[in-house]
């Protein structure tokens, strides 16, 4: 019942900030950031887990200058990326005893990558000419097929996917998952058609179906990976969730593990498909 409550309450608060109009762009990308603050700073306490003792709160404030500078020098991104990597290694070499700094170093840079690099493409594929739309297909593509995935392995699930992961995922789970997502983007598609023929242009899919059914099965397939990658990280700190921000998902790094890899895999295969 948490996870249904804390689910009602935010999934209209994220559909308001993606459909926000253009002038309110800056809305959409502040959000992201923040999740992307709260999802480092449960990061870190997990690399805590490990013996290491990285700068959470230097990490955290390097989180948000990334989105900054990409806000206001979107084509600078990469080159903040690297000076604020760069600006953390020279703080863990000084800042612990030098048997300390290649673990400092490394849980805090991978995090710039993981939780900031990652979700960085959310905020491209918002500034495309149908980007909310994309923003949906994703969220609906991950939402649908992590719940579906929960009651097809709870109902059906005999054959462990990765039991030295998560045991408490199966084939059968993985299978629904997809089947969940496919559902998911068939409605999508056709809800814009319905839309689109009464002048309601408020979501967009151009392209054939089939291209984004295809779509649907990648980022599924994404997002189940990206899943199983946050278990084995919270696994090898030995926690069961990452955080306790959210009642009945945990932390938020729980609640965006999918996103942190499908959202560059449908960032990559757009730019792929529009180049070819």
């Amino acid at each position: 019942m948490k996870r249904v409550l804390t689910a009602l309450i935010l999934i209209p608060i994220v559909l308001l900030i993606v459909f926000l109009g253009p002038k309110q762009h800056w809305v959409f990308s502040a959000a992201v950031a923040l999740v992307a603050a709260l999802a480092g700073w449960e990061y870190l306490g997990l690399a805590q887990q490990r013996g290491a003792n990285p700068p959470r709160i230097s990490t955290t404030l390097a989180l948000l200058a990334l989105f900054a500078a990409n806000f206001e020098w979107p084509d600078w991104t990469a080159g903040a990326f690297g000076v604020l990597s760069l600006a953390l290694l020279i703080l863990c070499t000084f800042r612990r005893p030098v048997e300390q700094m290649m673990a400092d170093a490394s849980a805090c840079i991978f995090c710039m990558f993981y939780v900031g690099f990652t979700l960085l493409t959310l905020i491209s594929l918002h500034e495309q000419p149908n980007g909310p739309s994309l923003v949906v297909f994703l969220l609906c593509a991950v939402w649908a097929g992590d719940s579906t995935a929960l009651y097809t392995g709870r109902a059906w699930g005999r054959h462990k996917m990765a039991p030295g992961i998560s045991p408490g995922k199966s084939w059968e789970g993985a299978i629904g998952s997809v089947a969940g997502s496919l559902i998911a983007a068939a409605i999508l598609l056709a809800l814009a058609s319905y839309l689109q023929s009464r002048d309601i242009p408020v979501l967009s899919y151009p392209d054939e179906p089939w291209y984004w059914l295809v779509l649907a099965v990648v980022v599924n397939v994404a997002a189940q990976v990206g899943d199983l990658a946050e278990s084995a990280l919270k696994r090898s700190a030995g926690v069961k969730d990452s955080g306790s921000l959210l009642p009945g998902h945990g932390g938020v790094l729980d609640r965006i593990d999918a996103l942190l890899l499908a959202a560059p895999v449908l960032w990559y295969a757009q730019v792929i498909h529009q180049r070819f």
